[in-house]
Order: C-alpha cells, then structure tokens, then sequence
C-alpha cells in the first residue's frame, strides 16, 4: 500500500536526520522542512493506527503519563563498580589485577566516569526492546518511554544489527542544558536543582514523558551487556560496533599497560574533563581484553576487573567583592557575585551564580562576606554558603530591585516580580539582552511560523547587528538575509565539521515570504502570543482576541482594565457574584484562560515604556493585526460561543488530525487539554481511545464523538 511504503521511507528519513542533527552535527535540512516530514508522518501514523511503531520518531516527543514504572529483570547483572579515593588504592587495584592475572603489564582503558543516571538498552533484531535503570542490580524500572524521548539515543540500529544487543551507558544533562534549566525554574519560581545528576534523576523519575521530552538529556555508552551474534574479545571492538550502529561513546579514552601509565591518564583526564560539556566525577579503569576479565571474574557486589577513581570535590574561600545583575535573554535579572579570584576545579573561577533575591536572603549572603565557591556538577559555579565567623563589620545586605533602582540594567526599561515568582524581570519587548530569545520565539510554529528562523539564524542576526528585536525583522532586505553568514557546525566533541555558511538567496526569500504572511494574514492572536507577553499564552491570546477587533485597541482596553483590577480572582467564569461587580463584564462570558493575573501583566507591557515604544514601531511599519474570532457584542459573545467554560481531551483516531479539533474546539470558547481529569468536561473519542478513554469513563466523564461534537456546536 502506498500509505504503508511512505511511513515506512518517512521514518528512515527522519532517523537518519535525528542522527544528522544529534549525533554527527551536520544537519542536511532546515527546521521548518524537517517539522514538514515530522507532521506529514505523524498525520499518516493518526490516520493508520495500525501500522504504530513504538520506535518511530514521532515517539521522540513522548506518550500519554504512566501509572507507575514497572520492574523487569536484567538479563546479565548490573553491578556497580568500586570506588578508589587515592593514587595509592589505585596501586593496591592494580597490584591485585597483576597477581589475578599473572602479569607484569596489563592492557587497560581509562574513559571519564559520567556524573549521571546509569541505563540499560536492549536492542533486538535492530530495535530498540526496553530501556531499564539499575535498580539493585538484578531487576530495575522500565523507563522505555521516557529514554524514547531522548534525542541522541538511536531507536533503530540499521542493517546487520545483531538479534541482541545490550548497551549499557549514562542518561546525563549537558552542562549548557542544565544552566538553560535551572534559568527556566528561576524564572517560573521552582527550586534549582543541585548539579546535573540530581536534575537528571528527577527527570527520569517523572511519569510523563512529555516532561522528559522537554528536558535537555543525552546519552554515552560505556559498557556492554548481554549480546548475541557479535563476537566481542576487546573493549575496543565492542566500541568499534558503538561506532557501527552510530551509538553514543563516553569518550575520551586512553590504552595503557603500566600503573605510571594509570596515573598518567587519569591526571590528564582531571584536566580535560572540565572542558567535556557535561559532568564527571572520575575516571574508570577497566581490563581491556575480554578474556582476562572473564578469568577475574566478580565479587558479590562488583567485577574484579574494574574500578573508579573518584576525584575529590573541591570547594574554595574566597570574598564576595560585589553583586552584579545579568539580564538573561527571556529578561530574567540574575544576581552575580564578584569574587576574588580563585582556583576551582581545574579553572580560575571570579563569577559565580547566585539564583534570585530569594537565594541570597536564604543563605544571608552580603557584600564583603568571605563564602565557600564550588562548581554544582564541577561545571557551573556557585556560592554554596557563607562564613559567617569571617563576616566583615562593613558588610552589607543586597537588594536587586533597590540596587537597580526597579529598572533593567540593559535598557532602562521597568522590572517586576510577579506573584507567586522568585525571579525579577525586565518587562520591555525591545530589551536588547533579550533579542535572541525573543526574536527565535517570534518566529516559533506556534507564534507567526517564520520559515527558517531558527535559534542559531537568530544568534547571528544579533551579533551582525542586522536585528536588536522582533520588530527589526521587517526591515530586513534580500541582501541582508542572503549574506548572513552562519557558523560552521560542530560535533558534540566541539569540533567543528563544516565550513561557515551563507544564509543564501533561496533561504532569505522563503523567510522573506513569511514575514509579509505574518504583516498582512497572521491573526491577533497569533501576534500576542509572539509577542512574549508575561502570563500571555495560546489560551490567553486566543480569548483577548476574541473581545477585540485588533491589536491597538488592547492598548487602552476597558475590559483588560476591569479585569486586571479583580483581586486574587482566578477563573471569571466561575464567580458571577465578582463578575456582577463589574458590569462591564458581566455580560461577556470569559474563558478561565484569561483571569486577573494574565490582566495585569498585559496592561503593565502597553502601559511601560517598552510597550508603547512597541506599539509606535508597530504604527510606523504599518502593523495592526486584526481578530480572526472577534465577537463585536456582548450578546453575540454569549450567543456565539457554545463551549465556554468547557474543557476537552481529544483521543484516539478521528476524521481529520487532532489539531484540526482542537482549534474548532478554541475558536468555539473550550478548551483543550493533554489529559484526561475529573476537571474534565468532555473526551471526545475516535477509534481506539486506548488509556484515555478508561480514565474517562472511571472518572465518570462523558465520552463524545464527532457527531455529538457537532450537535453542541448546532
């Protein structure tokens, strides 16, 4: 069948661009076509549920959230190996592989030990089977779903794979992925993890998968478990076969034979490993030849035939000269200590962290205090505390918002912090600290869909000077974008694996194309939602869109001023005694996606400076997008919307892609959600509503389908 052969040439072809992109860095394709053939296979896949594979790559973004994980044995042990703490242990180990071997010289690898979360694949006949944690060794949870989601772990290995392969490796955070985080929790007012490992546990922990999906791991392998149909006699041939099927290596590695030779390599791998791009906290030594480790054989706990030598942690004292403020580039202000410099794990370390306001009251963190620095995972630097014996009597306690005197040190604009947030932000659109973040996700799907405006275009565009916000977008000619030079790429070693290159003409015009789409068709609140309002999201956007015909007249909205008025209200909808307070708004029925919250932060952008100088720019350039579901009365406001209030799953295969559902659902008042809750109004159900539809039905939500879907909407 045709259908059947096209899924088939779409999965392969998505799979060799994950490994181009994830593993190899050379991608062949832009964002936007790549999202072209993920959709294409994803409609074909909802349209033909019987043709499901758990290994396609439209399983990367993950499936519906577990009950629970369940248990399965390994199919060898997974042991731990022993720790060693000192060059002297590391003699005694390998004195006993000299004496269990017979030998003066011994053939030995010495790889980083990963900081992360160790993990079990088991690939059979070329797929990927099930993935399993450690446990205690002999049985350990089944975290399949979530290590799918996991972009640079291969879920096909190709041609002459053999019919089992067990590959044993670290799920671990890279260093700029883990810094990315923990900004994010700042921002959303959550705790910071720790160190890498602690935020790599925890995520795999989630029962979700959609929250792995969106959490920045990656896999190495560094061990091999049970196997069939490979004949494996060294380290370095089972690494050979890593390389084969494009599997992930812990690298660097080094041979040596000699305990000096030991040494050696793990004195220089103390040195590398802080320019690896993740964390380590050793250096595995391991018998090389298959064979001899056999002969070694295990204790009860761990094999004879390999050890980890554990670099000690390595905190310093040093005094915190200064707190300095970095606007981040979602405006984030992130308070940093100037410190007198010192030596920290492997560099020279005079900046350091200090999360938010909130953080330096906890730890009572004043200027000209003596505190105790370390790196959290040994890559990101940090005060851990203060030495409150060596306080100063000039020190002095810090405020970030009366330092700055409650404006962004970047722009001049205004900063806030809002409710229930740890983070202070700057609130100005045009913020130049926050031209990237801002421009990459103005040209974002779901914002205004720009066609080959990604991250790294949106990088360079900055630094060229070409654009220092969204709006600069606009002015941009053919020649401008065409000679763009973009950076070359790198693998993930860092090296880089290709010449700088042009933007080009072909490329300049699609985007160019794109933004007149955006200026004249995108809708009202398509643009509010690009425009990366505070608290403004897709549901938001889509309501304030609805009771306004464009965009200038939110600007000086009575409805938005009403609303932003309403103290600690949350859901409109649901409080008529608060709602006939203001009259109004009595007689509009607000979706419970726009609340006082979402008000309030909307009136205080158009009310700033930024705000307004946004919208002058927006005047100039001829801008005003309009309403694509704007109800011009109250009465057909009511009238008009038949699903206000209600919230929708969607499951199972329907007669058209899901999305297509979810938007007739918005633009009729209701709501969509990913899963099914006794907050639930509605699951709307097609063929094999599978786990969706037996939530439901035990919560007692009613079960629709398209027809009954159609009569609610007449």
């Amino acid at each position: 069948m045709l259908f059947e052969n096209r899924i088939a040439e779409l999965r392969e072809e998505l799979n060799r661009h994950n490994r181009l992109y994830y593993q190899e860095a050379q991608p062949e394709i832009s964002d936007a076509e790549y999202d072209r053939l993920f959709r294409e296979l994803e409609d074909l896949e909802k349209a033909h549920p019987e043709l499901a594979d758990p290994n396609s790559p439209t399983q990367r973004v993950g499936g519906a959230p577990l009950e629970a994980f369940e248990q399965r044995p390994h199919l060898l042990p997974m042991l731990s190996i022993d720790d060693l703490f000192s060059e002297e242990e590391v003699g005694d180990f390998f004195k006993r592989l000299q004496k269990g071997l017979g030998l003066e010289n011994i053939p030995l690898t010495i790889e980083p030990k990963i900081d992360g979360v160790a993990c079990s694949l088991v690939y059979r006949n070329g797929a990927l089977d099930y993935a399993l944690t450690r446990g205690d060794g002999t049985r350990g949870d089944d975290i399949t779903q979530n290590v799918r989601t996991i972009r640079n772990i291969p879920l096909t290995l190709g041609q002459d794979a053999p019919p089992l392969l067990e590959v044993r490796g670290e799920i671990f955070m890279p260093a700029e992925g883990f810094a990315r985080l923990n900004e994010q929790r700042d921002e959303e007012g959550l705790d910071t993890f720790a160190n890498p490992r602690n935020a790599t546990a925890g995520t795999l922990k989630s029962l979700d998968p959609k929250v792995v999906a969106a959490r920045p791991l990656a896999f190495l392998a560094h061990g091999l478990g049970a196997n069939e149909g490979s004949e494996m006699v060294t380290e370095d041939v089972f690494r050979a076969l890593l390389e084969k099927f494009q599997i992930p290596r812990n690298e660097p590695i080094w041979h040596v034979e000699t305990l000096e030779g030991v040494l050696t390599a793990i004195r220089e791998l103390d040195e590398k490993r802080h320019h690896l791009g993740h964390g380590t906290d050793g250096a595995v030594i391991k018998v090389l030849d298959f064979a001899q480790r056999e002969s070694l054989g295990f204790t009860s706990r761990a094999p004879r035939w390999a050890a980890a030598f554990k670099y000690p942690p390595e905190q310093k004292e040093t005094v915190l000269r200064d707190i300095t403020v970095q606007v981040g580039r979602t405006g984030v202000l992130t308070p940093v200590a100037e410190l007198d410099p010192v030596f920290v794990s492997g560099t020279t370390v005079s900046r350091a962290t200090l999360h938010n306001q909130e953080e330096i009251e906890r730890k009572d963190i004043r200027i000209g205090d003596t505190v105790i620095v370390e790196k959290a995972g040994e890559i990101i630097p940090s005060v851990v505390s203060v030495v409150t014996a060596k306080r100063p009597a000039e020190a002095r306690p810090y405020s970030l918002p009366e330092a700055l005197g409650h404006q962004c040190p970047s722009c001049r604009g205004p900063i806030e912090k809002a409710e229930g947030f740890v983070a202070w932000r700057c609130l100005n659109f045009e913020c130049p600290a926050q031209a990237v973040t801002r421009i990459t996700h103005f040209a974002s799907r779901k914002a205004l869909d720009l066609d080959g405006l990604g991250e790294s275009v949106a990088i360079k565009l900055v630094e060229s000077g070409l654009a220092s916000s969204p709006l600069d977008l606009f002015r941009l000619s053919s020649e401008d974008l065409a000679n763009l030079m973009l950076d070359p790429a790198k693998s993930s070693d860092g090296l880089t694996v290709s010449k700088e290159r042009r933007f080009g003409e072909k490329r300049a015009t699609t985007l160019l194309k794109s933004l007149e789409r955006a200026r004249y068709d995108m809708p009202l609140h398509r643009w509010l939602f690009a425009m990366g309002i505070s608290q403004i999201g897709e549901s938001a956007a889509r309501e304030l869109s609805r009771l306004h015909r464009k965009l200038s007249d939110l600007a000086g909205s009575q409805i938005v001023a009403d609303l932003a008025d309403l103290p600690d209200f949350e859901e409109l909808s649901k409080s008529k005694r608060k709602k006939e307070n203001h009259p109004r708004l009595k007689d509009y029925r607000i979706d419970d996606n726009l609340g006082p919250v979402a008000a309030r932060h909307l009136r205080t952008f158009f009310e700033s400076g930024g705000g307004q100088h946004a919208l002058e720019r927006l005047r100039d350039l001829g801008i005003d997008p309009e309403s694509e579901n704007y109800a011009p009365d109250a009465a057909t406001a009511s009238a008009g919307l038949p699903l206000v209030g209600k919230t929708f799953v969607i499951t199972g295969t329907l007669s058209a892609p899901r999305p297509e559902f979810k938007s007739l659902i918005e633009k009729n008042g209701g709501k969509v959600s990913g899963s099914v809750s006794a907050k639930t109004d509605y699951l709307l159900a097609g063929e094999g509503g599978g786990s969706k539809q037996t939530k439901a039905e035990s919560l007692g939500v009613p079960v629709i389908g398209e027809d009954k879907l159609k009569a609610m909407l007449g």
